[in-house]
C-alpha cells in the first residue's frame, strides 16, 4: 500500500508540474512536447543539490564557524583535517561549482511482493581548480537519486595538487600532475603520469571530465583490470588524484 501511495503522489506531482508548465507557456493540448521539454528543463535545473545559502542554518560546529566567518576557505578546513558533515559548506565557499551527471542506471531487486526497481545515479562535482567530489545515490525516482548523489559528492570532497612534473617541460605552470600517481577501485588500476604542455588528456573518455574538473590539461595514463566498469574507472582516477596531494605532502 505504501508503494502504491508513493506512486500516486509522484503521478500527482508530475501532473501538477505539467499543468504549471502549460499555464506558463499558454500551451494547448497539441503542444505536449513543449510542455514535457519545459518540465524536463525545470527538473534539470533542480536535478542536483540545490541549497539556498542565504537561508542556510548551520547544525554542526564547523558549519557555524563557516557561517560566522571564522573559517575563510576550504583549504583551511583540509589543513585542520576537519570533517565536512554539511554539504552547504561547499556551496558557501564555491558559489559556481561545476556539476555533471556521469551515469544513471536502472537497478532491480527482488522482494516477496515481486521485483522492485530503483535508479542509481553518479554525480561529479568540482571547482575547476583543486577540489573534486564524487557521489552515488539511489532512489525510486531518477532525479531524487541524482540529488542524493550530488549531496554525497559534496560530503566526499577531496583536495588535489597540480604542477609541472614532466622532464620534457620546464614551463613551471600547473597544467599536469606533479608526480606519477596510482589509483585503484575494484579490479581497476589507473596510473597518471606528468605530460609536457600541449599533450592533452591521453586518457579514456570516461575519466576526462574528472581531470577537467580540477583543471588538469595534460596527462599520460595507463590502465589495467576491468576498465569497462565506468564507476570503478572514475573512482580509480579520483583515488589517483587524492594521492597527488599525499605524495606532494610527503
Amino acid at each position: 500500500m505504501a508503494d502504491k501511495f508513493k506512486s500516486a503522489m509522484r503521478k500527482n506531482q508530475r501532473r501538477a508540474e505539467y499543468q504549471k508548465a502549460s499555464d506558463k507557456l499558454n500551451a494547448t493540448v497539441a503542444d505536449k512536447e513543449a510542455i514535457v521539454d519545459a518540465v524536463k528543463r525545470k527538473r534539470a535545473k533542480r536535478l542536483l543539490f540545490d541549497a539556498n545559502i542565504d537561508e542556510w542554518t548551520p547544525k554542526t560546529e564547523l558549519g557555524k564557524k563557516v557561517k560566522n566567518g571564522e573559517i575563510k576557505d576550504l583549504n583551511e578546513i583540509f589543513d585542520k583535517n576537519l570533517k565536512i558533515m554539511e554539504p552547504e559548506i561547499i556551496d558557501f565557499f564555491v558559489r559556481e561549482i561545476k556539476e555533471k551527471l556521469m551515469d544513471t542506471t536502472k537497478t532491480s531487486y527482488v522482494r516477496m511482493a515481486g521485483r522492485k526497481y530503483n535508479y542509481r545515479s553518479c554525480v561529479l562535482i568540482g571547482d575547476g581548480n583543486s577540489f573534486l567530489g564524487f557521489g552515488i545515490g539511489k532512489d525510486k525516482d531518477k532525479w531524487n537519486s541524482a540529488a542524493k548523489a550530488a549531496r554525497l559528492a559534496r560530503l566526499n570532497l577531496i583536495r588535489t595538487k597540480k604542477g609541472c612534473g614532466s622532464w620534457e617541460c620546464l614551463c613551471g605552470t600547473e597544467h599536469t600532475v606533479p608526480v606519477d600517481v596510482e589509483g585503484k577501485a575494484g579490479s581497476v588500476r589507473l596510473k597518471l603520469s606528468p605530460a609536457p604542455l600541449g599533450t592533452g588528456l591521453v586518457v579514456t573518455e570516461i575519466v576526462k571530465p574528472v581531470l577537467e574538473f580540477v583543471g588538469i590539461k595534460d596527462v599520460w595514463s595507463r590502465t589495467s583490470g576491468q576498465t569497462s566498469t565506468k564507476i570503478n574507472m572514475i573512482q580509480a582516477c579520483i583515488d589517483a588524484l587524492r594521492n597527488t596531494y599525499k605524495k606532494e605532502k610527503n
